[in-house]
């Protein structure tokens, strides 16, 4: 009798042990990786079904270009240029690491903001978020700098050569990782590049380059999340984040 209470009291705390680690996994099937899973300290910031979570720059009320397709989160491009359009989280974050996937349509422009300060005497998200890059590096219509293509640390740094980008209409995976100042930008399983914020090299290129007009821009050490409206159709999905 006292082996088989012993077993059953076994098979309880067993069962109670899966429980419990189940409650850390998301509760929606759309799971990047198994080792995100298995971590359980990342957030889902996309559910695959609505906008919850997100709202627009400056903006109150229902988000009108924005949509859900195909348990993608879908910018539709009616943002005139590059401002207007943009959401935002409606949490703040400081040290992060941010996984997604994106794809774009040819011609298409986007990008990943973050440390983003929402306030009405800001226009853009990029006013003071720095930005991943997202754009369609060789059938954008005009010339692109190299500062300008996927992958950048926008108008700040440029990636290496372990940058590969797939072909227009395939899904990418890119990830920012933010801690202290360090930062990383990943694409395809690929650390293309890193920088320290705020030191001297990143000053001199902000003060020299195209921010020395935008005395805010990178000095925020915690903001929203932002995905851009420029214009042009985007898809994310797979939205994570883990706090550092």
């Amino acid at each position: 009798m006292k082996q088989q209470l012993k077993t059953l009291g076994i098979a309880i705390a067993a069962t109670g042990m899966l429980c419990t680690l189940s409650f850390t996994k998301p509760a929606h099937k759309i799971v990047p990786t198994n080792a995100h899973a298995k971590k359980g300290l990342w957030v889902s910031l996309f559910d695959g079904k609505s906008l919850k979570g997100w709202h627009g720059f400056n903006k109150k009320g229902e988000v009108k270009n924005w949509t859900i397709v195909d348990g993608s989160l879908v910018c539709l491009g009616a943002a005139q240029g590059d401002t207007g359009g943009d959401i935002i989280t409606d949490k703040q974050y400081a040290n992060f690491e941010l996984s997604w996937d994106w794809k774009i349509d040819k011609g298409s422009n986007s990008g990943v903001m973050y440390h983003v300060v929402e306030n009405p005497k800001y226009h853009a998200t990029y006013e003071t978020g720095p930005e991943y890059q997202i754009i369609d590096d060789n059938g954008w219509p005009e010339k692109l700098e190299e500062w300008q293509k996927t992958g950048c640390d926008y108008a700040m740094h440029l990636p290496n050569n372990l940058k590969k980008v797939k072909p227009v209409g395939e899904w990418n995976t890119s990830k920012i990782i933010f801690k202290n100042g360090h930062v990383e930008h990943w694409l395809n399983g690929k650390k293309i590049l890193s920088f320290k914020a705020w030191d001297a090299d990143w000053t001199q290129k902000k003060t020299e380059g195209k921010w020395k007009d935008y005395p805010d821009y990178g000095m925020a050490k915690t903001g929203f999340i932002a995905l851009q409206d420029h214009g042009h159709k985007a898809y994310f999905k797979n939205i994570w984040i883990k706090e550092l």
